[in-house]
């Protein structure tokens, strides 16, 4: 008996604690409520974020090419200046004694040039008397084989002659040497003379390098020196100021990361925000992209120069900025929000579509590939040249250098070693990106424009992501509807395909005691555009 009373308030209490779970999870349902948006239409830009400095188009440092002592400052920082306007001067005492000093030799160089012109002058007349002593010796000679012949003179007197002959042909020669001596004393003395001459005009310049003038118009904005500091002109110029040429016509240099430099392109507009002026907005546009890769603690940026007009000379030099650079945008097309996307109730298992949502590819889509799956990349990239080639109206010149970029590209993904897939993916999306910059490099404006309006999967740049959402039909049951994303600005996303349509309600979250803490988990998805 008792033995049956125990079993029977055994199952009584299991009874009862089964009621009570079914009561409170029954209460809970029919509290929880669903907070909903509405699927619409609506542009959407899509935009990268980074940081960047304002600076100058054209800055000039200026220096001394001279060493020396500062004797006067002429202008100090926001002084504005014009081209040849003096700025500062170093003591010219030195420089101006070492003229003098070169002026002297020059002196004395010309001096030494006219006395050898003078010898040289001497050594001719010596020459000319010896070859007139050769002439009357010749004709003495002549005579004196004349009277040999009739027998009035000895033969003894024959041969004094023509000896006195051939000792005036040596004088004549020596005559000549020494005259050519003189020569090459006078080409010598011109020479020095012209030295004389480079070396003065070297000391002017320096003299007049004394005096340091500003090579363009602008405005002072640093100086690093003062009077009777003293500057020294070794191995390089050492910077007295920085003048910037043109401060109604600025630059941001952006640093963008390795990541999105892809997306970036020449033409593309950009805004900028600076924190001295809160609430304004500034415009420019991306004026060059730099190629030159900088390499901080392994974070790998490249710089967009962003140009900046300043007319009211609100902006300064060294300002930091916050620069947002519009990459593409949609007109009227379908959107969905993000928290939409983020949402996911209670027990429902992660599908292929979410994962997509968090940025993996979905069914179909292009990933990092395992090694030696070749064969539908091939085709891929074959139909994206193919799409790019009509849709852009390259022509001959421009098909071959899109053929080249794609094979080079498509043998570098092929070279990737590593067996980690996160790593492999990464190296595949860096070389993705940069082989989008050399398609928009070989493109003209108009094509450039709509190079960077296509769809990623369109213009190669990787397939559209996926993801889904949930649909409330006034029953406690959501239904999940799977999407093709394009586009996102952060809080909308472009819907390009799915079961959705204009005026759905989607959940973007749950309240009451039933709601799930995990709605408000996850991360806004990052496509590939």
């Amino acid at each position: 008996m008792n033995k049956k009373l125990v079993l029977a308030s055994g199952l009584a209490l299991v009874l009862g604690a089964a009621g009570v779970a079914y009561w409170q999870f029954s209460g809970a349902q029919a509290q929880a409520t669903f907070r909903l948006a509405k699927v619409e239409r609506g542009n959407l830009v899509a935009a990268v974020s980074a940081t960047g400095t304002l600076n100058p188009v054209v800055s000039v440092q200026v220096g001394s090419q001279v060493s020396g002592q500062i004797k006067e400052i002429l202008v100090d920082y926001n002084s504005v200046v014009k081209q040849g306007d003096v700025i500062a001067r170093i003591d010219p005492e030195s420089f101006a004694l070492r003229v003098n000093q070169a002026m002297a030799d020059l002196e004395a160089g010309r001096a030494t040039a006219l006395t050898q012109r003078a010898n040289v002058a001497a050594l001719q007349a010596e020459v000319s008397r010896a070859e007139v002593a050769l002439g009357e010796a010749e004709r003495a000679l002549k005579r004196n084989q004349m009277l040999v012949e009739k027998g009035f003179v000895s033969q003894a007197a024959l041969e004094t002659s023509q000896s006195a002959v051939a000792t005036a042909r040596e004088l004549v020669k020596t005559a000549q040497a020494q005259r050519a001596v003189g020569d090459a004393q006078v080409r010598n003395g011109e020479a020095l003379v012209k030295q004389r001459e480079s070396q003065l005009s070297q000391a002017r310049v320096d003299l007049e390098r004394t005096t340091i003038r500003a090579p363009v118009d602008g405005v002072v904005i640093s100086r690093s020196v003062d009077a009777g500091q003293t500057v020294a002109a070794s191995l390089q110029a050492p910077t007295l100021f920085l003048i910037a040429r043109n401060l109604t016509d600025m630059q941001v240099e952006a640093s963008i990361d390795e990541s999105e430099i892809g997306r970036i392109a020449v033409g593309q507009e950009a805004t900028f925000t600076v924190d001295s002026f809160p609430g304004r907005t500034f415009r420019g546009k991306i004026t060059q992209v730099r190629k030159a890769a900088l390499v901080v603690q392994n974070v790998v940026t490249y710089v967009a120069i962003i140009s900046a007009p300043n007319p009211d000379l609100t902006l300064l030099p060294g300002m930091t900025t916050n620069v947002r650079i519009t990459v593409a945008s949609r007109d009227n097309v379908l959107r969905v929000p993000n928290a939409a996307l983020r949402y996911r109730p209670p027990g429902a298992a992660a599908t292929k579509g979410q994962k997509g949502s968090k940025g993996q590819p979905a069914d179909g889509e292009k990933g990092a590939a395992p090694k030696g799956a070749s064969g539908g990349n091939a085709a891929q990239g074959q139909a994206t040249r193919e799409r790019l080639t009509r849709e852009l109206d390259l022509n001959a010149e421009q098909q071959a250098k899109l053929e080249a970029i794609f094979r080079a590209s498509g043998e570098k993904i092929a070279a990737i070693s590593t067996d980690d897939p996160a790593q492999r993916k990464k190296e595949i999306g860096r070389l993705r990106a940069l082989a989008r910059v050399e398609i928009a490099a070989i493109l003209n404006d108009e094509q450039r424009a709509r190079y960077q309006a296509m769809a990623p999967a369109e213009r190669g740049g990787g397939a559209a992501t996926r993801g889904t959402v949930w649909l409330s039909d006034g029953n406690r049951t959501p239904k999940s509807v799977s999407l093709r994303l394009g586009i996102t600005d952060g809080s909308y996303t472009e819907v390009l395909g799915g079961d959705l349509k204009e005026g759905d309600a989607v959940i973007t979250g749950a309240d009451g005691a039933g709601a799930s803490r995990k709605d408000a988990k996850g991360s806004t998805p990052r496509f590939g555009f």
